[in-house]
């Protein structure tokens, strides 16, 4: 999230009174956004902050893990099976909150409260409990839990292999007419993804062209993500093709190319070796 377009829309959303509730950045790829400066915004404007660190478990911001809401209300962690840390499904919400941390139970068990203070009128007894609100069932298993904490204890070491990993494409790629992935110097990236840019003046090829090119070769490359504003859903609503030219611009160049944390010298070879021969 660029803070300085951020503060543009807000300046401009302020005149016109329409100022957002709620303002959500996304660490995308495991790269945490600017959060002190969105936290100061907030008090300006007076907007909350959600942290979408769906990608960025392990990873820090100021030297100080993220999770920890010191920039925001919450922060949002998925454990998704191709994360950092899985539990098979679901994630995890963390705040320092105690409002939002007892609604947040509640919410997770359908709405139900065992706490006599928050119930209409006079408990029945100790079996007793109230449905005070709509909630769902977001319950996470023991066999679930078990692996997440087991995984948990190893954090730093997959972060770590991540980061030897980028490091070696990152030297790999520099000469190639590509933009790679730039990290933020108040930063330490959970690099869940490996997100190239082409230069495709400088490619006699097009992205798609390349995108196919890798997959023959059995390198399996994708692209996170398709811009939202362009999906059928959200034009029904009124978006369209123009109306977010960066985003536009990053999906035209963007391909991911394979990293996980247990990746081997000879798999990481096999596809620099592909990106070369594609791309020279």
């Amino acid at each position: 999230m660029s803070v300085g377009e951020l503060e543009k829309k807000l300046e401009l959303a302020h005149v016109k009174g329409t100022v957002p509730k709620v303002v959500i950045p996304v660490h995308f790829s495991g790269q945490s956004c600017e959060m002190d400066r969105i936290f100061e915004l907030s008090k300006e404007y007076g907007f909350a902050v959600i942290e979408d660190a769906s990608h960025a478990i392990g990873g820090k911001y100021l030297e100080t893990p993220i999770g920890g809401c010191r920039f925001s209300e919450m922060t949002v962690f998925s454990f998704h099976p191709v994360k950092i840390i899985t539990t098979g499904e679901g994630g995890m919400v963390l705040t320092n909150r105690q409002d939002l941390y007892e609604r947040l139970v509640r919410l997770r068990s359908h709405g139900i409260t065992r706490d006599p203070v928050l119930m209409e009128g006079e408990s029945h007894g100790p079996w007793y409990y109230q449905q005070i609100e709509l909630g769902f069932n977001y319950r996470m298993t023991d066999i679930q839990a078990a692996l997440g904490t087991n995984q948990m204890t190893r954090i730093d070491e997959f972060i770590q292999q991540r980061h030897e990993i980028v490091s070696k494409y990152n030297y790999a790629f520099k000469m190639l007419p590509l933009v790679l992935p730039w990290q933020h110097p108040n930063t330490h990236s959970a690099f869940h993804l490996y997100v190239i840019r082409l230069k495709l003046d400088s490619i006699s090829k097009t992205h798609l062209q390349v995108f196919e090119e890798l997959r023959k070769r059995g390198i399996i490359v994708n692209l996170h993500y398709i811009p939202v504003h362009t999906q059928p859903f959200y034009q029904r609503l009124g978006f369209k093709w123009g109306d977010f030219p960066e985003a536009e611009t990053y999906y035209r160049e963007a391909i991911t190319l394979p990293l996980f944390s247990s990746m081997t010298d000879v798999q990481q070879e096999r596809v620099i070796a592909s990106v070369t021969e594609v791309l020279q």
